[in-house]
């Protein structure tokens, strides 16, 4: 048995920051505080899961490569997105091959309501997924007695809106991993329920006028059911107020149920304070550009302390790709006519134009051929698109039609552009336009 001095303590926790820090240090070892440096170096090991959306392949291989630690998605039933265009039980062979090669987490979305009817079939999807996946999102208790009885891992879904310690110690009881809190909790509240269990909360993306998404309205308006994943948005549209003579109520902003898009870059540090351990990006609807954009910059987020301008880079970045305007939701205050959009539609500082698909790459000289349906400049900005290759953005630097330069290629040419990414037949290039 070995036992340590004091002194010796301390050495060897210098030695530990030595390897943490991998620099030179001189330091007088009866200075040190202990205490300080076990907190330091706890501070230091602290990861934080990055958990990005997937509705399809390009944007699962986006998530990977920008630097996700795991992605959710769903299949084609049984998902709060039934709109995304989702998955297969035979595609989750490729999901494992893409996310194994870096370790990237998979966790299933099975989170909508289930009836008696449905019990057979959810429970074939259970069997079937076993081992294919890391866990099962859900708040159903059918399908959580299903996960416990074929031993799969499960999280509880923001559906089941959990927002207080007795609800939380409930779910862990009956032995889930994590929760998913309710989204109308601030970080003072979400600090003590991460006392009792693992808590992963949304940093980024679309918020629900309803508590946590419990929404009727696409139901009685258009029979789809928000709770079967089906949800039109019918709050993002504008309303006017009428009385029954027909008196037209005037509103400072007719947009009165579309809440602005959630975003914790500028307070992420309060956020990493506040006991959460994984940081769920909003998403499932949305495109490659968008998971590629977003996963970077809160991947850095999370990895470092922004500085004032990093900040304020990071935000300009998220400008780009589809937002309704930022909010901090319920995180740092209740949520107030500020928090509500004040246009319909998309407010993303650039978008894409669909201008053709890959024909060929030929790999000995990183050159792809492109036939164009829309026209192409020098120095225009695209993206690449595909299912394996996932989104890459670069700017046309050079541009060929029979091995001779051409400032500008026109619709229905074939053109050829240098790049160093390996592109694949038929994916789709995109050029981004600002707007």
């Amino acid at each position: 048995m070995i036992i340590l001095t004091k002194k010796g303590i301390k050495n060897l926790l210098i030695s530990i920051l030595y390897n943490i820090l991998n620099i030179k240090i001189k330091i007088n070892v009866n200075l040190i505080n202990i205490n300080k440096i076990s907190l330091y170096i706890k501070m230091k090991k602290e990861k934080y899961e990055l958990l990005a959306p997937a509705g399809d392949f390009p944007m699962l291989v986006a998530a990977v490569n920008a630097g996700a630690d795991s992605i959710y998605f769903g299949l084609k039933e049984f998902s709060m997105r039934a709109n995304a265009k989702n998955f297969t039980i035979k595609d989750l062979e490729k999901i494992n091959e893409i996310c194994n090669k870096k370790n990237v987490k998979k966790y299933l979305t099975l989170n909508t309501i289930i009836y008696d009817k449905e019990l057979r079939k959810i429970e074939n999807i259970i069997k079937k997924v076993k081992n294919k996946v890391d866990a099962i999102i859900c708040w159903d208790f059918s399908v959580i007695n299903l996960c416990r009885k074929y031993k799969i891992p499960f999280i509880i879904s923001t559906q089941a809106s959990v927002s207080n310690r007795e609800a939380a110690m409930f779910y862990r009881n009956l032995g889930a991993i994590r929760v998913v809190l309710a989204r109308e909790l601030n970080l003072k509240q979400i600090k003590e329920i991460s006392k009792i269990i693992e808590i992963e909360c949304f940093c980024h993306g679309a918020m629900c006028v309803s508590e946590s998404g419990r929404c009727f309205t696409s139901q009685f308006l258009f029979n789809k059911s928000a709770n079967r994943g089906e949800c039109l948005q019918p709050c993002r549209r504008s309303y006017f107020i009428k009385d029954e003579e027909g008196n037209e109520l005037k509103l400072e902003n007719n947009r009165v149920m579309s809440a602005k898009d959630l975003c914790t870059l500028p307070f992420i540090e309060k956020m990493k304070k506040s006991g959460i351990k994984c940081f769920k990006i909003e998403g499932r609807n949305r495109d490659a550009r968008y998971v590629d954009k977003t996963v970077r910059v809160y991947r850095k987020a999370l990895d470092k302390k922004l500085n004032e301008e990093e900040i304020k880079n990071g935000l300009e970045e998220l400008e780009k790709v589809y937002n309704r305007g930022f909010t901090s939701g319920f995180y740092l205050k209740m949520p107030t006519s500020d928090d509500f959009a004040n246009k319909e539609n998309n407010l993303s500082k650039e978008t894409k134009i669909y201008i053709g698909k890959v024909l060929h790459y030929y790999d000995k000289i990183n050159v792809a051929s492109i036939r164009l349906v829309s026209d192409l400049k020098l120095n225009d900005r695209i993206i690449i698109l595909g299912k394996e290759t996932g989104i890459i953005e670069m700017n046309v630097t050079s541009m060929q039609i029979n091995k001779r330069e051409i400032p500008l290629g026109k619709k229905n040419q074939e053109i050829a552009i240098k790049t160093e990414f390996k592109l694949k037949k038929n994916d789709e290039v995109y050029k981004i336009i600002k707007k």
